[in-house]
């Protein structure tokens, strides 16, 4: 027998309790250089059809199926084969099997006592409910590659199904309780009149993009929606063009290969309809180094009543700050040194974590600056994504109020930094820190 192996009447003991009646769940916790496989097993019922549900999660990755009997038993078989130090936790209902195999190849098995448990199968028809599954979202879920031809949730992009459910829960939030007005003798969601406008900064594959369209025109039902998609990258937006064709919405979502930098809203205009300028809402997901902050100011100057940004990298402020040197002072590669942070900042990975605190940091306090109720959230589960932070932002406030802007000076020249967002907004935001130079 291999190291490592289960004896034959161990094996054959799992196989009859998973196989036969009375069987509840099965997990099995496998350690793989210093992280975690694991896979659980249990009972469901489909259609009014016994299935077996295994939910395998490996480096925070979730992927899920159904299984007949015969699938079942093969994916017994792999659980079974399994090598290496791990845990075994079978439950039925005349009692449970523990198994712990050692780093040394040592298998500890323990047993309960028997026991007279009812098993319930419930029906595993319910939808879990999310955005993406209050509207009829086949069609556009196999259309931007997140479904299979089955309709199943390819394991690939499970993540980005999840990030995308959760930023739509947040534009709910954001703009739920305005829509309700519509309509109802209350104030509309938009001050334009004829068109809500979003733009996706940095849209990539319009994952987001096209969702939002159906979101907000779906569930949230609100008129006359136009999304604009920008990106930099020719293949990307093409690809993102012929996907909002097949879906029949060429008009209402629009893509652009441009910099957001110098991106004209005249461009956007249908041929059909009149010029409108402003924008109601600003996304960003994950635009890489400044630009979020691109993204950011663009929403400033476009008037925008809504930003939602889930910041990526940005690399400026661990270009300027660095570490003590041995004579004080500026360093020879211009960083400026903090010696009461000279042990943290010597850390790489720990410097890179402080700078993406600080400069999400200032880019709240500026937004508070120049008149937005500002919320740092985290909108999704740091499995699905380490970049899980999120700007939620709405403009409604009196600009150049003297606590935030102290508050960001104060930040600001301890470090001795000028963010990125502030010289990009200068001609905006300069009257109101002036003041208090």
């Amino acid at each position: 027998m291999e190291k490592y192996e289960l004896e034959t009447k161990l094996k054959e003991e799992i196989r009859a309790r998973v196989l036969g009646e009375g069987f509840m769940k099965l997990v099995q916790t496998v350690r793989r250089n210093g992280k975690l496989f694991k896979i659980a097993m249990r009972p469901v019922e489909i259609g009014g059809v016994k299935k077996f549900q295994a939910e395998m999660t490996d480096d925070g990755q979730v992927q899920v199926k159904n299984l007949d009997a015969n699938a079942a038993a093969e994916g017994l078989e792999e659980i079974i084969a399994q090598r290496g130090a791990r845990d075994l936790h079978l439950m039925t209902a005349k009692g449970d099997l523990h198994i712990r195999m050692t780093k040394k190849g040592h298998a500890h098995v323990s047993r309960s006592a028997e026991m007279d448990r009812v098993v319930e199968v419930k029906p595993h028809d319910r939808v879990k409910k999310v955005p993406l599954n209050e509207f009829d979202s086949t069609a556009l879920l196999r259309t931007i590659g997140i479904t299979d031809g089955e309709g199943k949730i390819r394991a690939s992009m499970r993540g980005k199904y999840d990030q995308v459910n959760e930023f739509l829960k947040v534009v709910k939030e954001t703009v739920g309780e305005k829509v309700e007005k519509v309509g109802g003798g209350g104030e509309s969601v938009t001050p334009h009149e004829s068109i809500f406008r979003v733009v996706d900064c940095g849209c990539g594959k319009a994952y987001l993009t096209i969702s939002l369209w159906f979101y907000l025109s779906e569930v949230l039902k609100i008129p006359n929606v136009q999304v604009i998609g920008i990106d930099r990258r020719n293949d990307v937006i093409e690809a993102a063009k012929k996907m909002a064709a097949s879906l029949d919405l060429a008009d209402k979502v629009l893509f652009f290969e441009a910099d957001l930098t110098t991106f004209d809203l005249a461009a956007a205009r249908p041929e059909s309809a009149p010029y409108q300028d402003g924008v109601d809402m600003v996304v960003s997901l994950h635009a890489c180094d400044t630009a979020t902050d691109e993204a950011l100011a663009r929403g400033v100057e476009w008037k925008a009543k809504y930003i939602l940004s889930a910041p990526c990298c940005q690399h400026e402020l661990q270009k300027a700050i660095g570490v003590r040197s041995e004579e004080g002072g500026v360093r020879s590669d211009g960083r400026i040194p903090y010696s009461d942070f000279s042990g943290l900042l010597r850390q790489s990975i720990l410097r890179e974590r402080l700078c993406d605190i600080l400069t999400d940091s200032f880019r709240a306090m500026i937004l508070r600056i120049l008149g937005f109720k500002v919320q740092v959230i985290e909108f999704v589960s740091s499995e699905a994504t380490a970049r899980n932070i999120m700007l939620k932002c709405e403009y409604g406030v009196k600009s150049g109020q003297p606590g935030p802007v102290s508050e960001y000076l104060n930040l600001r020249d301890y470090w001795k930094v000028t963010p990125w967002l502030e010289s990009r907004l200068a001609k905006i935001l300069d009257k109101y820190l002036s003041r208090f130079v």
